[in-house]
């Protein structure tokens, strides 16, 4: 054993449960940088592929988030990653990763970001070669003695060599007896490959000999070749070495000389460039790795064995100069240059530990630390703890940034104007033969100190836009204020989710300490009126959706809460208003005049969201304003979740659609450039050959390839308008279940961060996949039914489902469970199982499968129906509010 362990510079851990080998890591400058720094290049059998560019850390840090500058899941498994030049036309570094039927070249590139962790790097697919057979390993270089460009040389399970000329595949020859595959390695200087066979002897072929060879059509030799038609292929020099050879490695001492090293299961030799042994080492123990490389001596090679009782040792031909402990059996050694830092030793373990270490010579020992010897003063550590109590009682009385001091800071107002602009803005509205309004929204920014680099952002929901949405201050004296006005108008016929807009300015304070200054902050909210989407409309009798708002009110008139709507303002029609939005859609409201109910009622479901939203905040303001502060609001209905589950599949199928149709104009672009290569390689030839239709099929793959591409936009539109619809429909979903469970504000907030948790839908991060993960997390957390969810685990991945049939479960049974009594909350105390049952009993919570299911269908029969305004017969109520109408 080393009394002196390897001392390590940077190390990490790669992913969970996954499997290397010696063929999984490299060192090189893989995204061709400008300082020319070696990059650490990682694949697993699991597929994944990994790039660091490591930096030095002090002893009690973990490797950094920055340090990993790549991570893509290439999903079948990595066999070896090598770089070169392997592609043609240009002598930059590319990455070529082999898997067991496919050889890939990707190139890597960078793009840097403002900030250190702002960097982006990428892989771009080049080219790739579907295998017939099965790989094992490869090689590379520039075989036949090309130049400017490397050449692939892959080796079968069946012991055929397959050589690729860059983008083309050159030829294929079987090594002859070849039983199990062998290391494989590749001289420049001789031009010959060489390998170890299952008959343990080191064999060597030239490069031109296989390329002279017959073709390996066959591995039989046919009728032909024992004729003597063709040349076979023999071997150029073999050497018996008596064991099987983990590795081979070739170093090049000058453009005259060059050794061969073999690494045996128990011993590693040294061959000449005719086979002849130079020189052999018996190792004391069992290797897993060796790396060999040039000594500072001339004429000296130093090799690096790594072996399984954790030790790395460094040769000198065969003389030992240092022996070193590692945390992990090697199973591939690298020697690179990472951060000007040269000589850094990169080591892989079979189960994902890589560290970058160097030789040291001071031991890791335990240091007993220096004994206090000085008296101690209690009297003045009392005193020095009290004040620093005061301190601490200070600071979090003010907090740690004084919010007076940010409000003082900058104050932000916006102001929405009450009438529409004399000159529509809305230029480019496509809504039909309405004339589209606009309106002014001002902002005024208020700064008591000096401010710098302070942007304003503003949003608004699609398809609301605006004028203009970004405003820039490069400087704000003290004392200053800053007034902009933009337009907000409907661009598109279908409705925004919300009416509220969101004003957010970001600035820095320049301190004392820190004179580039502090970023902050501060947003403001505005709301935009109804009659900005909505023109007055005539009511209609019949409606597919309805829904009742119940209150402890008496009625109020219509008139007095949605002035200007009416179309004929009399007192017969003071209880029946109609709205009609601009996209052409038209929604009624009622009000009953012998109850305390409001009924709204739409041909789509989703219209009816703002009319009732904006219902019952016009209601609050109205009673806020009579001095009535007890006024409530609930709903009695039936929830209707299949009508938003219709909703759901339609943005689902539009996701799925757009997936499909991506795939498909990726396919019909790689057939375009295909086509392209090929006639560029007719219309270069010197003999040109017919161009057999191919001037057509590049016609008709141009056609397809523009007919998809405006298919991928129309879908992206109908998606988008989807989403907007979807997310009304969730508001409207989240304010009946709130009004239903008479939830407080804080849980109808959990409510919307579960069914709202993004501003855009993503085909790489979509609506269905993470809510369905909120909602299973407060299924197992809060609305669990017993210990035994809480145990479970949510899985951190978030994929596209097959289908929505889990969300819709899963949103049913978040229903069922608060209407059984559950509460939601996000403390660790409240999240037990549910035992609270709610006034006029409830049945408990089925534990069993079974219970489960019949539980579900009962809660799916009962909020499906929606006709009704509550199950079982109409109301005399009810019956009244019809009436209206008739």
């Amino acid at each position: 054993m080393s009394l002196f362990k390897a001392r390590d510079w940077w190390s990490t851990i790669l992913g969970e449960k996954e499997e290397f080998d010696q063929g999984c890591l490299c060192l090189a400058d893989v995204d061709n940088s400008e300082n020319g720094q070696d990059k650490i290049i990682v694949g697993s059998f699991m597929g994944y592929l990994r790039i660091f560019n490591p930096r030095p850390v002090k002893a009690v840090d973990a490797a950094q988030a920055e340090d990993l500058l790549l991570e893509v899941h290439l999903r079948d498994p990595i066999l070896q990653v090598e770089v070169g030049k392997f592609v043609s036309g240009t002598e930059m570094l590319h990455l070529a990763v082999l898997h067991s039927r496919k050889l890939c070249v990707y190139f890597v590139s960078g793009t840097l970001g403002n900030v250190e962790h702002g960097n982006q790097y990428q892989i771009k697919l080049m080219y790739e070669h579907h295998l017939q057979r099965t790989a094992c390993n490869m090689t590379y270089g520039p075989f036949g003695g090309v130049k400017g460009r490397d050449l692939i040389c892959i080796q079968s399970m069946d012991g055929m060599l397959m050589l690729f000329e860059q983008e083309s595949y050159a030829f294929g020859r079987f090594l002859p007896g070849s039983l199990l595959p062998g290391p494989l390695a590749y001289s420049s200087r001789t031009d010959s490959f060489i390998t170890v066979s299952s008959c343990r002897q080191v064999e060597s072929y030239k490069y031109q000999v296989l390329a002279f060879a017959t073709d390996a059509d066959k591995r039989e030799e046919t009728e032909q070749q024992k004729l003597g038609s063709g040349k076979r292929l023999v071997v150029d020099w073999t050497l018996n070495i008596g064991e099987q050879a983990l590795d081979i490695c070739i170093v090049s001492f000058n453009q005259s000389a060059s050794s061969i090293f073999v690494l045996g299961e128990r011993n590693f030799f040294c061959l000449k460039d005719n086979g002849q042994i130079r020189f052999m080492k018996k190792l004391d123990c069992s290797p897993s790795c060796f790396l060999p490389y040039c000594s500072v001596s001339e004429g000296t090679v130093n090799t690096l064995i790594g072996n399984h009782n954790n030790m790395l040792h460094i040769y000198q031909d065969v003389t030992l100069k240092w022996a070193t402990q590692l945390p992990h059996i090697p199973v591939a050694v690298k020697v690179g240059s990472l951060h000007d830092l040269k000589g850094v030793i990169v080591t892989l373990s079979d189960r994902g530990h890589l560290q970058c270490s160097y030789l040291g010579t001071d031991p890791s020992l335990f240091r007993a630390p220096k004994v206090e010897s000085r008296e101690l003063n209690y009297e003045e550590l009392d005193a020095e703890l009290e004040e620093l109590q005061k301190i601490i009682r200070d600071v979090k009385a003010q907090g740690v940034w004084p919010m007076t001091e940010r409000e003082d800071d900058l104050k932000v107002s916006a102001a929405v104007s009450p009438n529409f602009d004399s000159v529509s803005q809305a230029t480019d509205a496509d809504i039909g033969t309405d004339l589209v309004p606009s309106i002014t929204v001002k902002v005024t920014l208020q700064n008591r100190v000096a401010l710098q680099k302070a942007r304003l952002s503003v949003y608004v929901p699609p398809p609301l836009v605006l004028t203009c949405d970004h405003f820039t201050f490069d400087f704000m004296a003290p004392e200053m204020t800053s007034t902009v006005t933009f337009s907000v108008y409907l661009k598109s016929s279908y409705m925004p989710s919300e009416l509220e807009g969101n004003a957010v300015v970001s600035y820095s304070r320049p301190t004392d300490r820190n004179p580039d200054g502090i970023p902050r902050v501060i947003q403001c909210k505005f709301r935009l009126p109804l009659k900005l989407i909505c023109l007055p409309g005539q009511p209609s009798k019949t409606a597919s959706h309805k829904l009742t708002i119940d209150t402890n009110k008496s009625p109020v008139s219509l008139l007095s809460l949605f002035p200007g709507f009416a179309s004929q303002p009399d007192d017969e029609q003071v209880n029946v208003m109609g709205f009609r939005f601009l996209g052409g859609s038209r929604v009624t409201l009622l009000a009953s005049k012998t109850s305390q109910r409001y009924r709204i009622q739409s041909e789509q479901f989703e219209d009816l969201w703002l009319i009732t939203n904006e219902l019952i905040l016009r209601l609050q303001e109205y009673f806020e304003n009579q001095g009535i502060k007890d006024f409530a609001c609930s709903f009695s209905g039936s929830v209707p979740l299949q009508e938003y589950f219709e909703l759901i599949d339609h943005h689902f199928e539009l996701r799925i659609n757009g997936e499909k149709l991506e795939e498909l104009l990726s396919e019909r672009a790689v057939q375009f450039r295909a086509i392209q290569r090929r006639l560029l390689t007719r219309f270069k030839d010197k003999t040109p050959a017919p161009l057999q239709h191919l001037d057509t099929l590049l016609d008709g793959t141009y056609k397809q390839v523009i007919a998809l591409a405006e298919a991928v936009e129309e879908n992206q539109a109908n998606l988008l308008q989807s989403f907007a619809r979807l997310k009304s429909a969730t508001h409207l979903v989240i304010l009946l279940v709130g009004l239903w469970q008479k939830l407080s504000a804080d849980q109808v907030a959990l409510l919307e961060a579960a069914f709202l948790p993004l501003q855009e839908d993503a085909q790489e991060l979509g609506w269905e996949e993470t809510v369905d993960t909120a909602v299973s997390h407060l299924l197992k957390t809060c609305l669990s039914k017993s210990s035994k969810e809480q145990a479970l685990n949510l899985s951190s991945h978030l994929n596209m489902p097959k289908d929505t049939s889990r969300l819709k479960k899963h949103i049913t049974l978040l229903c069922d469970r608060l209407a059984k009594g559950g509460r939601l909350c996000l403390s660790a105390d409240m999240a037990t199982p549910q035992t609270i049952v709610m006034p006029g009993g409830c049945t408990p919570i089925p534990e069993s499968d079974l219970e489960e299911r019949s539980a579900e269908q009962d809660s799916t029969e009962l909020f499906t129906n929606h006709r009704l305004l509550a199950a079982g017969p109409p109301s005399p109520e009810d019956s009244a509010l019809q009436g209206l109408l008739e």
